[in-house]
Parts: C-alpha cells; structure tokens; sequence
C-alpha cells in the first residue's frame, strides 16, 4: 500500500522524466527491438544530478517501450508538451470506482487520460501484444479499442506499481444518467446488489436488456459505421486470441439533462461552462467509428461533446460514450479455460482457437441486434407518387 498521494507524486515525477528525456532522442521509424526495451532510473529523495529532490521515498521508475510508445501519441495527435502538462501539471485526481480488477483509476484534470493500475500479467501481455496491434492501429486509427499512450512502473519499498495511460471514455463534464458494461452473454449477466447501491452502478447485460428492451435507436449511417468498427475490432481481438472483454455504453440524456438543468435552474445557477473537446485525434466516441457517419445525420444535437447521437425508444435524444475495455485481463482467463480443456480434450489447440472466435461472434450479434438498432426510415411524403403509392426508398 504506496499512499496515493506518493504514488501520484511519482508517476508525474517519472513521466516529466521520461518524457523530457526521449525529446532529446532524434525521431525515427520504430523498429522491432523498440518494442521491448525497459529504461530505469532512479529517484532518491535528496535528488541526483538526473532526478529533483522530492518529499517522497526514493523509488524507481521504470518505462516500457518509450520510443514505440512515443511513436503511438504521435500517431493520436498528443505532442509531448500536451501529454506532459495534462499528467503533470495539476494534481492527478482519484477515481473512486475501482473495476472488478481492484485497479487503482486516475484521470487527469483535464479530463484526457486516464491512468490505470494493471496487475504484471497484464503489463506483460501488453507488451507482446503491442507489434501487432500498433501494426494494426497504423492501417487504422479508428478504432474503439483501448488507446495505450504509455506503460510504466513504479518500484518502491519492494512493490512494483504498474501503470497504464489510456484515453478517457467518459468525460467527467458530461452527466452520464445510465452505465452500461456489456459482453452479449447473459449467464450470471446482472449487477450486484452491492454495485446498485452505489451512486453511479455500472449495470450489465440482463439489465440492459430488461430495462432499455427495443434497444439503442442510430442513424442507419451511424449504425453501419458503428457495427463495422465492431466487426474489425473483433477480429483484431480474436487474432490475438483474447476474448472476455466488453463494451463499456454510457448514456448521456439530453431531454432528460434539459429537464434536470430546468429544475437546477430553480434553486442554483446551472454550470454554463462548455466542456473542452478532448485533444486526442480518435479519442471520442464519436471519432472512433469508421465509415460514413459524420457529425450530424438525421438526429441533430448542437453540441455533440464526441459523443454518438442516438434516441430510445421513448424518442429522447441521447449522447452515447462508448469503448471496448478489458482487453488485457482476458489473458489470465484463456489460460485457465486452455488448461480444463487440455485435460479433456487431446488437441486443445483446436478448442482455443475456436473459442475467441465464438466468444467474438455472439459479442458482435448482441451488440448490433440487440443493443444497437437502425433507426426505422419512415417513407417521406414527398416520394409518394401520384396514384398514391409510395415509391419504395433507396437505400
């Protein structure tokens, strides 16, 4: 247990470092050997000629992959002044809803990146997975897999720390009124009694199901660029033989916040402050989808805030902040499941391999059946022909 104030203190100690230091390293195409390279340095509290003084216990702080890393940010549009003043300029502040995973969350003050705790298996398998999933994020940017800006580690009183920055799904200027964390299966698929006491629960997928039943309302080129996104993602996830991940949905109500911000109105003055646009390329929700679908579309808000314009059913205009998260985690649970199989089957290749496929399909089925629906397209008057017969629309 680092208290958390010292455990902040370093992570924004170390990464000032690092940081600073990769900016005096030329920029080059990143090479194979780039993907695992480890740099370690040292920080005593009396300072040395490398490191400041600091009020905390001396500790080490290790970086994985800089330049490849370094390489990724360039990719997503973070300079390295940007990255640096939004982890390093203001105290980091505490996220209080840990994940299942008992990961520590912090986010910067400007709301760009979260920082979180990962457990060594998971910085391990981050890091064979990163040739291959930057080869693919080079083909395509777009995309709604966790964006990784950096790995690092904290060692200090014999505990390693292990930290990842990632893009921020869920803006904490926007009021999220619905959370939803949701894998297409429905065995054991509800929240917690203990989860739904909290102030803001992150239901699951038998919730969704019983309480937003007709599903999420798209516009039809939204829905596709949306669905296909999934679909290329998936197979990404499935080539690496992962699986157990889930889409994180929040839900931003618009007619409700208008209702909400009415009432406030009454009694205290509503904050008018429009939300900063976050700096990242693809980093909202609505940047990560592929295809058609621009800002606009048949729903028209204002002001988007990067994320996805939808409705339900009752015809209330939604924002949607959506992500793919968990990707790291699935590593430990393909190792169990390969180990029962192998003992009953002989050939437990097969059966992994089948797997991560099964478990990619059912996910794309329920999340673009039974999540997300095309808005119905209502025969426009104007295309009636003369004898009264509606023409039928291209699609």
């Amino acid at each position: 247990q680092t208290t958390s104030s010292a455990l902040k203190g370093a992570i924004q100690l170390g990464i000032t470092h690092t940081v600073g230091s990769l900016s005096t390293k030329p920029e080059r195409d990143v090479l194979m050997q780039d993907f695992y390279v480890v740099e370690s340095i040292f920080f005593p509290s009396e300072g040395s000629n490398l490191t400041p003084a600091h009020h905390y216990n001396d500790f080490r702080f290790k970086t994985y992959a800089p330049v490849a890393f370094r390489y990724f940010r360039e990719l997503f549009g973070i300079r390295p002044d940007d990255y640096l003043y939004s982890l390093c300029n203001e105290p980091l502040i505490e996220l209080s809803n840990s994940g299942a995973s008992g990961s520590l969350f912090y986010v910067s003050s400007d709301d760009e990146f979260i920082i979180k705790t990962v457990q060594h298996k998971e910085a391990e398998f981050l890091q064979k997975l990163l040739p291959g999933y930057y080869m693919n994020l080079n083909q395509n940017p777009r995309t709604l897999l966790p964006k990784f800006y950096g790995l690092y580690c904290v060692q200090a009183g014999g505990k390693n720390i292990r930290i990842v920055v990632m893009n921020n799904l869920l803006p904490r200027s926007v009021k999220m009124h619905l959370k939803y964390d949701l894998k297409g299966s429905t065995y054991k698929r509800r929240a917690s009694q203990k989860e739904r006491e909290k102030v803001f629960p992150t239901y699951k997928d038998l919730d969704f199901m019983q309480d937003i039943p007709d599903g999420l309302f798209l516009d039809s080129d939204m829905y596709n660029a949306l669905c296909k996104t999934l679909q290329r993602d998936c197979l990404v996830l499935q080539s690496f033989k992962i699986m157990d991940y889930s889409l994180l949905v929040a839900i931003h109500n618009i007619d409700l916040a208008q209702r909400e911000h009415a009432m406030a109105d009454g009694t205290s003055q509503a904050d008018t402050r429009r939300p900063a646009a976050q700096k990242a390329l693809y980093s909202t929700a609505m940047e990560s989808i592929q295809g058609e679908a621009r800002r606009g579309g048949t729903i028209e808000t204002d002001d988007q805030m990067g994320g996805i314009p939808a409705r339900n059913a009752r015809g209330e205009r939604l924002l949607l902040y959506i992500g793919i998260i968990d990707v790291l985690q699935s590593y430990r649970f393909v190792k169990k499941l390969e180990h029962s199989w192998k003992a009953l089957v002989h050939d437990g290749d097969t059966v992994s391999v089948h797997r991560p496929s099964f478990y990619a399909e059912r996910f794309q089925r329920f999340m673009c059946n039974t999540v997300f629906k095309k808005i119905p397209l209502k025969p426009s008057p104007s295309k009636k022909s003369r004898s009264g017969t509606a023409v039928p629309r291209r699609s």
